[in-house]
């Protein structure tokens, strides 16, 4: 019997990141906000399923009694007439509108209110991811202080990641009260940290940390879990923890996003001496260990034993190496399916592009980085990606000159220093 195809899936970059007091706005900043016809571009690629935003900052900036509703209207009825299953996201990267924040009380008990409005509005939506990336963002937020609150603390990041996994499930909880078929796609970025022998440690705690949002999901951070004592040293009260173990909400379809710089690498002998050391990208350095995105798969498959769908993969390079690195994403995903993991699609991310991601979205520079469409003269320009997508949408091999060379992160040319 032939194996079925991997799906082909697709994503708009829609961040809506707070630093200080200034929100900046992926979906604005590509103008994609005022291109309603860039989704008939879109669906001429034939993927099948497409991660969109009806974001809870865009929608009801001001209040949830006063929802502007004239952009998803259009933008979910459009979608719906292509026959593009929209992948519901409601905060991508944020800390919610103005009345709220992600270290507050009113962040979870908001988010669910207002996923309760999105279902009702849209009852035929089936798939939700609430909460983009909760663990990366409480990281970002908490632990290194870059997003709005600013924090550097393993108190703030764990009650940020808390509040963001209880949010996910009273938004789910909410959306199936409407649909009770609605299905959660959560996200996250999964990487592997390898280090110096000296950080070891530290190493550890870092992939044990990296499954965090999964584990209190799937309910299985009790006191058995490795960083229950961790969790439990800075803040979190054993009666939280425990609501997760007895109310478990799994996900219907893990969701993994992977870059190039998802493994990281802790190094102490950069700084010789002054107690603190480097994480920086395991990919250019000699002697990291790289796991790659076949392993990490599975590792995650044999971890929960549940559907998973890379959601999202691209790469900030040349057309060349972006061509190499997608169609890498889809051989390991192929192999897996073919080894009976249940392995349902591969999302083409930033269909659109990018901006400022190599500031890590601390500011609006303008940098920018194509996807599939380039749209820095104001309309989608198609770029050499657009052949492989649509292709691998069909269910067709891709062969292309540029694919018999390995990508620049199989290659030497990789190492610094």
């Amino acid at each position: 019997m032939t194996q079925k195809p991997v799906d082909i899936w697709g994503g708009v970059e829609c961040s809506i990141r707070r630093v200080g007091n200034s929100y900046s706005d992926q979906v604005r900043r590509s103008g994609h906000w005022h291109r309603p016809d860039d989704l008939s571009q879109i669906a001429e690629l034939g993927i099948r399923k497409l991660r969109y935003p009806v974001l809870w900052e865009q929608v009801a900036p001001t209040s949830l009694s006063r929802p502007d509703w004239t952009w998803p209207d259009e933008r979910l009825g459009r979608l719906r007439r292509l026959g593009l299953d929209p992948i519901v996201g409601l905060v991508h990267h944020g800390s919610g509108p103005r009345y709220t924040a992600l270290h507050k009380d009113s962040f979870a008990t908001g988010l669910a209110r207002y996923a309760r409005m999105v279902a009702e509005r849209y009852p035929w939506v089936e798939h939700y991811t609430p909460i983009n990336e909760p663990l990366t963002t409480a990281r970002f937020s908490g632990l290194y202080g870059l997003w709005y609150p600013h924090g550097r603390s393993d108190e703030l990041f764990i009650q940020l990641l808390l509040n963001q996994m209880r949010a996910v499930k009273l938004a789910m909880q909410a959306v199936r009260c409407v649909n009770p078929a609605a299905k959660l796609v959560q996200t996250e970025d999964l990487g592997k940290t390898c280090s110096t022998p000296a950080l070891a440690k530290q190493a550890e705690h870092e992939n044990h940390r990296r499954w965090l949002s999964f584990d209190l999901l799937c309910g299985s951070v009790d006191r058995h879990h490795p960083l229950w004592s961790y969790l439990r040293r800075y803040g979190a009260t054993a009666s939280e923890l425990q609501e997760f173990v007895d109310d478990p909400l799994p996900p219907d379809i893990l969701g993994i996003n992977h870059y190039v710089t998802s493994e990281r690498y802790l190094d102490d002998r950069t700084v010789p001496f002054s107690g603190t050391y480097t994480d920086t990208e395991a990919v250019r350095v000699a002697e990291a260990t790289l796991a790659g995105i076949r392993s990490l798969l599975r590792e995650t498959w044999e971890r929960y034993g549940r559907p998973l769908a890379v959601t999202e993969a691209h790469l900030a390079c040349t057309r060349e190496e972006q061509m190499r690195w997608l169609h890498h994403i889809w051989q390991a995903c192929t192999a897996l399916r073919a080894e009976g993991v249940d392995l349902r699609a591969m999302t083409v991310w930033s269909l659109l592009g990018a901006y400022d991601w190599d500031k890590l979205l601390t500011c609006d520079e303008g940098s920018y980085e194509p996807g599939v469409f380039d749209v820095r003269s104001g309309r989608p320009r198609r770029t050499a990606l657009f052949g492989l997508v649509r292709s691998l949408a069909d269910g067709h091999p891709y062969s292309h000159p540029v694919l018999q060379a390995p990508g620049w992160w199989q290659r030497d040319i990789r190492f610094v220093g």
